[in-house]
């Protein structure tokens, strides 16, 4: 296999391997609605194989951040109307990550709401609100039944993606939000049918991805998982409650066909996350970025050995609207400027230069 051929995940035909990761940038505004600033961001990168964008909340409470952008109301769908219209016009390929903050969140952050997790248990660290860094509360336990709804939002955000002609969802299991905090022990202390055992842990991932794929097809559904993480208080230190929950998790999807599975880890090709793959069964989307980014020679080498079917990529992409032709052809590549990050502006965002436009007279 080779990082620049053409590849299949589900529904989703990729002109090649590089996927854009899901990458939190908080330009969606005071509403949360993607607008044109937005749109162009996209669509400079749509010659990747597979943008996915930026994790996107499914209700009020669950946003995580200022400047988040949604897929709860009308506006929002019409926002990433114009982002999927954006892309597509450049002949690329868009899914949206849907995402739950859970206790990663603060009221000062989304609109004076409650903070809610699996359990009451805080995370001992700071957060940026609008007021802010201020302390993370303690969040609301969800009842069984509030659990459930959480279901209910994530099927009808993944309703209006699709209504919005975006090209899938990839669900956000990850990096220490609520779906990851589910499947760990370390915040997950409930006992009821969603806590205490594996089966139990896995449960609510299980019916989320369920529900999305029977609403909208499992070959428009990608899933994030982010195994020994160890991030925001949800830590995994056990070897063998992580191979249990994680692969018990794969074990339940796999009958489902989803396009994929999305794995964060820093050893992609280790024992670990074969392992998973081949319980999975599918498609597998490697991403070792994350203290450390990604570079060209590690995405050809996983796609090469036969270790992942595709690499999502973030800085590089970031600084690289042009990055597969850059890759291509082993050209030097531009600098990301992280003070940009998460501002509010086109600086940093939109004005990174390609190779065309670096050589003109």
């Amino acid at each position: 296999m080779d990082l620049f051929t053409p590849v299949t995940l589900g529904d989703l035909d990729l002109a090649n391997r590089i996927v854009m990761a899901p990458l939190t940038r908080l330009r969606g505004g005071p509403d949360g609605v993607p607008g044109e600033l937005v749109a162009e961001h996209y669509r400079q990168r749509a010659s990747v194989g597979l943008i996915v964008a930026e994790g996107t909340y499914v209700n009020f409470e669950s946003q995580g951040f200022v400047g988040q952008p949604g897929l709860v109301t009308d506006a929002q769908t019409t926002g990433w109307r114009r982002v999927a219209d954006a892309v597509h016009a450049d002949g690329g390929r868009i899914v949206v990550q849907l995402m739950h903050a859970g206790r990663v969140t603060h009221p000062d952050t989304n609109g004076g709401r409650r903070v809610v997790a699996p359990s009451a248990v805080a995370i001992d660290g700071l957060t940026h609100t609008t007021s802010g860094k201020q302390p993370f509360p303690v969040p609301h336990a969800l009842t069984g039944d509030e659990v459930r709804a959480v279901v209910d939002d994530f099927v009808a955000s993944a309703r209006r993606a699709i209504d919005a002609g975006l090209d899938g969802v990839e669900i956000h299991s990850a990096n220490g939000y609520l779906l990851h905090e589910f499947l760990s022990p370390a915040s997950n202390r409930r006992d009821d049918e969603y806590g205490g055992s594996v089966e139990n842990r896995i449960r609510l991932v299980v019916e989320i991805v369920t529900a999305v794929a029977d609403a909208i097809g499992a070959g428009r559904v990608g899933l994030r998982i982010s195994p020994e993480r160890n991030i925001q208080d949800v830590a995994e230190t056990d070897p063998a409650d992580v191979l249990a929950v994680y692969g018990t998790l794969v074990d339940r999807l796999q009958p489902l066909g989803l396009a994929y599975l999305s794995v964060l880890h820093d050893d992609p090709a280790g024992e670990l996350i074969q392992e998973l793959r081949r319980r999975f069964g599918g498609k597998v989307m490697a991403n070792s970025g994350f203290s450390t980014p990604t570079t060209r020679e590690e995405a050809v080498r996983l796609v090469a050995d036969g270790s992942a079917d595709a690499v999502a990529v973030g800085r590089a992409v970031l600084a690289n609207p042009d990055l597969v032709a850059r890759w291509r052809a082993g050209l030097p590549e531009n600098e990301p400027r992280p003070e940009f990050f998460y501002a509010s502006g086109a600086e940093g965002y939109i004005d990174y230069p390609t190779l065309e436009a670096v050589h003109q007279p």
